[in-house]
């Protein structure tokens, strides 16, 4: 490793070798940003033949609770970042004590607990939905009397619908809580939104901060279904939901790609959650910005300048599912007969319903063509519209 001469921070120069903790398709499409700068890439997973390991140099199958494996497997590198946010905090302790961790513990140790998250962006002065903590039935009964209605989710560990339940009368209250059956968890003011939408950007160890225009998103059953940029939003919206992402990162002395969630009511910009990471939204970056977020989390975790994030056309992303599975191999070849559409499978080898298995994104003139492109080529996925 070398020093930048006019910064303080440390340089990680193309030739070394990075280490990713986690190894699902975040961590393969880091793997493949980074080893197309010519860096060298460990993963390590509890898992074997994942996403990330399919194109790493080295492939470590260990718990992230085998210290002495962690411990190892940081010697080894010159730098560890990861794809999620849930990896214990010992694991990364023991590992940056033999390499520098970026992101690092602290934004990792707010994110990881819903209840410690919505109290740093209360505290920073940041909007968020009226919130809660509770520790039993009671304690929710209690805050239900002033949050409703609401949504009950665990402090840790949910996402993409798991490990929440809407409360919408009193009726809810008990099958909500037994239905987490945690120790812990969080009840949100229910927001009736006018749309969600995310802010993705990067800062690196200099200070330096690079934020992509807004993504508009829209869900289905919890999951990301599809999003576009340009967003839509309001000039005004986009410029505080930068400076909102920007404070956050700065607070938390943040080094590398960080999703921030929307949601937009009546010209107010609230935020959802944070995702210390590369996001399912930014994925629209490969195809859709000079810079895509991948490379950009290389270039902010190795200590280099970052790139841009221009826009270079209307973009859209559509969710495959292991839904798309069940009624047989899907028909690539009829969505790839579109021009414009580019197809990102992640290698997992078991389709569930679900499971994000990859992605579409299409491009066009406009946003509203391409999401009208990309929803197309989805639905012609089907083996029933083979013929």
């Amino acid at each position: 490793m070398t020093k930048d001469c006019q910064s303080s921070h440390t340089v990680v120069p193309p030739g070394a070798t990075i280490g990713i903790l986690g190894s699902g398709q975040l961590g393969k499409m880091m793997a493949v940003a980074a080893k197309e700068m010519g860096y060298r890439v460990h993963v390590f997973s509890p898992d074997k033949d994942t996403p990330a390991g399919q194109v790493a140099d080295i492939e470590i199958q260990a718990s992230y609770t085998d210290l002495a494996a962690i411990e190892q497997f940081a010697k080894a590198v010159d730098v560890v970042t990861l794809e999620f946010e849930n990896i214990p905090a010992d694991a990364l302790k023991v590992a940056g004590e033999h390499a520098p961790v970026q992101p690092n513990v602290k934004p990792l140790w707010t994110t990881q607990n819903r209840s410690r998250e919505k109290t740093f962006l209360r505290d920073l002065g940041i909007p968020t939905a009226r919130f809660q903590t509770v520790h039993s039935l009671e304690e929710l009964k209690s805050a239900c009397e002033q949050i409703m209605p609401g949504v009950v989710k665990t402090t840790e560990n949910g996402y993409d619908g798991k490990g929440q339940a809407f409360i919408r009368d009193v009726a809810d209250i008990e099958d909500a809580w037994s239905r987490l059956n945690c120790g812990e968890a969080i009840l949100e003011e229910l927001i009736d939104f006018d749309y969600e939408f995310s802010v993705v950007a990067a800062r690196n160890g200099s200070g330096e901060v690079a934020a992509y225009p807004s993504i508009r998103n829209e869900h289905a059953n919890h999951i990301l279904e599809v999003s576009i940029s340009p967003s839509g939003i309001s000039s005004a919206a986009e410029t505080r939901s930068i400076e909102i992402i920007e404070s956050i990162m700065n607070e938390l002395g943040y080094v590398g790609i960080c999703c921030v969630e929307f949601f937009y009511r009546d010209g107010e910009v609230l935020v959802n959650e944070i995702a210390p990471r590369p996001h399912n939204s930014g994925h629209i970056t490969i195809e859709g910005h000079v810079t895509s977020q991948f490379e950009q989390h290389v270039r902010a975790v190795c200590g280099l300048p970052l790139g841009s994030t221009e826009q270079i056309k209307p973009i859209a992303l559509a969710n495959l599912l292991g839904d798309h599975w069940e009624s047989g191999p899907p028909a690539w070849q009829h969505a790839l007969a579109m021009a414009n559409v580019k197809l990102h499978l992640y290698g997992k080898e078991q389709a569930r319903v679900g499971r994000k298995m990859g992605h579409l994104t299409a491009t066009a003139d406009t946003t509203d063509e391409a999401r009208t492109q990309v929803l197309a080529a989805r639905a012609s996925l089907s083996p029933a519209s083979v013929g």
